[in-house]
């Protein structure tokens, strides 16, 4: 079957707020003489946000629960994505998208509270068909297992194998392949090309994808 309905993931593809999700959660484990650096954070990117923190905590060995750590964490985080950046190019290629009138969704881990907050100050937003996000009811189990792209992709009336997804996390890449879907994976260049090796295509950047064609993707 051919692609033809489009998802994306939100932190590192669509929107620039991977910096800032770093930039917060290095706030707290500071005063413990701790840095959260890529060795870590290539771990949580993508996943469920108790299960990335649980990971934190335990690989940098700070002494506070999960729920201490996220409470500090959202109260420094929300005022940063206030200001979310555009990742390069992608508001044009959704804006092309748009035009074509190809089915677009977003599908991602964050809870929708803070998506709302990071997408506000972006209007080409609306031209998404459907947003998923990580609290959605019908999210079971969050990434690297295939619910949230299934949902999305449900809620654009396509066949899994008719979607391509823009993913940069390996527990996102993971997840949209065991959707059946087609994967196309924007690593962050501190992440790098290794772990995400099983996506069908890797690019650097959104330059590299608008010459593409939907169904060659």
């Amino acid at each position: 079957m051919s692609v033809t309905h489009v998802l994306f993931d939100l932190d590192g593809v669509l929107l620039d707020t991977e910096g800032l999700y770093t930039q917060a959660a290095q706030v707290i484990v500071s005063r413990f003489g701790k840095t959260y650096g890529w060795a870590i954070k290539r771990h949580t990117m993508g996943r469920d946000a108790r299960v990335s923190t649980r990971y934190l905590l335990d690989a940098l060995e700070i002494p506070l629960t999960t729920e201490e750590f996220l409470d500090e964490y959202r109260t420094v985080l929300e005022p940063l994505l206030a200001r979310s950046p555009v990742m390069p190019g992608a508001e044009a290629f959704v804006r092309k998208l748009s035009l074509a009138g190809v089915p677009m969704a977003v599908a991602t881990s964050s809870e929708r509270r803070l998506f709302d907050i990071k997408s506000a100050p972006h209007d080409w937003f609306a031209l998404f068909d459907a947003v998923v996000c990580g609290d959605d009811p019908r999210v079971a189990a969050k990434k690297p297992s295939p619910d949230i792209f299934l949902v999305a992709a449900s809620e654009l009336g396509a066949a899994p194998s008719a979607c391509v997804v823009f993913e940069d996390s390996p527990a996102g890449i993971a997840a949209a392949l065991s959707a059946g879907m087609r994967v196309v994976a924007i690593p962050h260049p501190e992440l790098g090309p290794e772990p995400c090796a099983g996506a069908h295509r890797i690019v650097s950047g959104w330059e590299a994808v608008v010459s593409h064609e939907i169904d060659t993707w």
